[in-house]
């Protein structure tokens, strides 16, 4: 199976290194599972990285340069955000209004993918898929 990350497992590779849930890993590293990770949630990373909470304290502690890093000797395909990407419509409409969930799900589907996620808010929509459906 062919799926792109949501930007949560993103977060959880670089804050949790190593130390995936047994099911996760599984599904990750499971014979013809392709994992691919989209520029968009590089650039969803950024406004967390760059807010800032009361105390002065970034938001995220982990730039999206770092995730970059972290991910260069991982066996994913970087998808870069496209022309055609950009303009097309998504075919299920969401319901509710996360530009960056709209857009890796465009992505998801004009490339193919089903997009792995655990986001509540997601996991009912026809181009999502959990870890626990694939187990």
């Amino acid at each position: 199976m062919r799926v792109l990350l949501d930007t949560s497992y993103l977060f959880d590779f670089i804050d949790r290194p190593g130390k995936f849930l047994d099911s996760e890993r599984r599904v990750l590293s499971a014979h013809g599972m392709e994992s691919h990770v989209s520029a968009v949630s590089i650039w969803e990373m950024r406004p967390e990285h760059n807010a800032r909470h009361r105390s002065g304290e970034r938001k995220s502690r982990f730039s999206p340069g770092d995730v970059v890093v972290a991910l260069e000797d991982q066996d994913m395909t970087f998808l870069p955000m496209t022309m055609r990407h950009a303009t097309s419509e998504l075919e299920v409409p969401l319901d509710h209004e996360d530009p960056f969930d709209e857009l890796l799900l465009v992505q998801a589907q004009e490339e193919g993918l089903r997009l792995l996620t655990a986001d509540s808010s997601l996991v009912d929509h026809p181009l999502a898929v959990t870890v626990h459906e694939l187990e």
